[in-house]
């Protein structure tokens, strides 16, 4: 496939567009972040992070259902809000503990389908749904859910500290299929055991605890390489990546599987004498892991096939999420 192509898709694709907007509502906000003086992490990470004493903090965040997933399939989207959430908590080495939503509904049927994929997807993921708030009276249906988790100061997984010279691992669980009403989602756990799921997800706060990566995200909407792009902006990089290096289930085009949002799915960047091991703990657990490329200083995302190189992203002149983490929120300076 022409790579020309497959950057003009990645770059256009809606689950990276629509990322943009972020910038100009976190503005807004100023320095409303950190009026309490204990925020360790704010806008830009999967989730925000708040200093609670004895070295924990407290991780928050939250995540709104697409629309279109949400008329397309209601347990599905409502099984998704839980996946979503404990893979963001997931993403920096946490412990997720429990979740709230805010249901807006028009349908007692859309209702009762939402709410029991959250009923299927807390069971999957062992992680409850204690409570939230109901709207039953809205001329439309929309589904927030929010979470928190723990994580230790000390062993937690940022997006904002990738350094030149770092290995980009990309590691995905191919042992999955296109869910049959979004075919974007790579699902990779309906068909498991809770045991099965629960393990990739301790697998990541073991990975934190050992100080293997630098730095790290879940593969969400933006795809992979949108997930790697929301990295590089935050930790002011770029990267080199070899696409053929990059997990793949070979049954999906390489176009939609660089678009798949899978079940599990991490982009992570270590040094280089912890590569090996990060590796192999993913795989572990089932999460096919490879050393797909290098960070590097200039903030551009090259991706390679074959004999060809092409810029996917240039951090310089364009923004994805247009979001920076500050050094000044408290964190210790890593540079």
């Amino acid at each position: 496939m022409d790579l020309d192509y497959i950057i003009h898709s990645l770059k256009n694709f809606e689950g990276v567009t629509r990322k943009r907007p972020i910038r100009n509502i976190v503005s807004i906000l100023n320095d409303a972040y950190n009026v309490s003086g204990n925020t360790y992490l704010g806008f830009g990470d999967d989730a925000s992070a708040i200093r609670i004493g004895d070295g924990k903090l407290l991780l928050l965040a939250a995540d709104g259902i697409w629309g279109r997933l949400l008329e397309s399939d209601p347990y599905w989207a409502g099984y998704c809000s839980v996946l979503v959430n404990v893979n963001d908590i997931a993403a920096m080495g946490g412990k997720p503990i429990g979740m709230v939503n805010v249901l807006s509904i028009n349908s007692r049927e859309t209702c009762y389908s939402v709410m029991e994929g959250i009923r299927d997807g807390a069971e999957k993921f062992g992680v409850p749904m204690v409570g939230g708030h109901v709207h039953p009276d809205t001329p439309y249906d929309a589904l927030d859910v929010s979470i928190a988790g723990i994580a230790p100061e000390d062993a937690i997984i940022t997006s904002c500290d990738a350094r030149p010279g770092d290995r980009v691992i990309i590691g995905i669980d191919l042992d999955g299929r296109p869910h049959p009403s979004f075919p974007l989602n790579w699902d990779t756990t309906t068909h498991k055991t809770p045991e099965d799921v629960q393990a990739q997800i301790e697998i990541m706060a073991l990975i934190a605890e050992r100080g293997l990566v630098t730095a790290g995200k879940d593969i969400s909407n933006p795809g992979t390489l949108g997930t790697l792009g929301m990295l590089l902006e935050a930790s002011e990089v770029g990267a080199r990546v070899e696409m053929e290096s990059i997990p793949r289930n070979s049954s999906v085009d390489w176009v939609d599987w660089l678009r798949m949002y899978p079940g599990s799915g991490f982009v992570l960047t270590a040094q280089e004498e912890r590569v090996a091991e990060c590796m192999e703990l993913l795989e572990s657990v089932g999460i096919e892991a490879s050393d797909a490329g290098e960070i590097i200083g200039e903030r551009k995302l090259y991706l390679r096939s074959g004999d060809e190189e092409g810029v996917l992203f240039d951090l310089e002149r364009e923004r994805i999420m247009g979001v920076t983490e500050e050094k000044s929120w408290g964190r210790p300076d890593v540079s």
